[in-house]
């Protein structure tokens, strides 16, 4: 009997995707952010500002944790998971930070399987639903940040 795509995606729950060390956070990169996102608030832009606002230098606005994409290049969940690329939807994102994530920290990123499900679509037809999960360490192995993201696949890849 052959394996489903939701059994063999089940199985793989808990399993690391990819482990991202020494993540630099830098101070330019947090400006360049920050402007594409259109942020105007200074402590992203001034280290003055964000000390007199009680971060140790300056911090990393909430989604900035995105960047991470760019350095993952060998190990993309959806290749790892068989997903058809063509009908995954983003199903949402939650990001819950424990610690302030500031330049000059170093990063360890880990991202794993936790969740597999199916839904039936409001035309039939059944959805898989994909959760991920991220944590985030500092150089002090702390965890900082926990950032989850759901994908859907809309049709199940031959």
């Amino acid at each position: 009997m052959e394996e489903t795509a939701m059994e063999r995606i089940k199985n793989m729950i808990g399993q690391e995707f990819y482990r991202i060390e020494e993540y630099p956070i830098e101070k330019g990169k947090i400006r360049e952010f920050s402007m594409a996102i259109m942020e105007d608030n200074p402590i992203f832009y001034d280290e003055q500002a964000a000390k007199d606002a009680g971060f140790r230098s300056i911090p990393v606005s909430l989604t900035y944790s995105q960047t991470l994409s760019f350095w993952n290049r060998n190990k993309p969940p959806l290749k790892i998971l068989g997903l058809d690329r063509r009908y995954v939807l983003h199903g949402g994102q939650e990001y819950e930070y424990y610690k302030p994530i500031v330049a000059g920290d170093r990063l360890t990123a880990v991202c794993k399987l936790e969740d597999v499900y199916e839904k039936v679509g409001s035309r039939g037809g059944k959805m898989l639903f994909v959760a991920l999960k991220t944590e985030f360490f500092d150089q002090q192995s702390c965890l900082v940040l926990s950032y989850k993201q759901i994908l859907i696949q809309t049709k199940m890849a031959p």
